[in-house]
């Protein structure tokens, strides 16, 4: 863990994180895509990322990663896949952005609560 980290909460880690992926331009992501995620309270809770234009979301802050949040895959013809990474079920396929993140919300593992400072192995 780094040393900033050590004096920083998993809110603030986690709110820095979300507000740099926010500002971040289409060459990375859609922008819709995180805006989307982050109207839902449960959500913005967890720590994102962005890999090749999809949102990955986790329950803790460091690598590995939990992969048990749904992730919204965008679709070629549109819309989006909704997976989850950790046991690759589909959770569902939505027509819209807001949908998708829609489906990852009402579908978070149980006991999900605000991402924690560390890795999966933490959780």
């Amino acid at each position: 863990m780094a040393s900033n980290e050590n004096s920083r909460s998993a809110a603030e880690i986690v709110a820095a994180e979300w507000s740099d992926i926010l500002s971040y331009g289409t060459d990375l992501i859609n922008p819709a895509v995180p805006r989307a995620a982050y109207q839902h309270p449960s959500l913005r809770e967890l720590w994102p990322m962005v890999s090749h234009g999809v949102l990955y979301l986790s329950r803790c802050t460091q690598y590995p990663w939990s992969r048990d949040v749904g992730t919204a895959f965008p679709q070629s013809a549109g819309g989006y896949r909704v997976r989850r990474e950790s046991d690759k079920t589909l959770i569902g396929v939505a027509d819209t952005v807001e949908e998708a993140y829609e489906l990852i919300a009402n579908n978070l593992p149980d006991n999900c609560g605000p991402a924690v400072v560390g890795t999966a192995d933490d959780l």
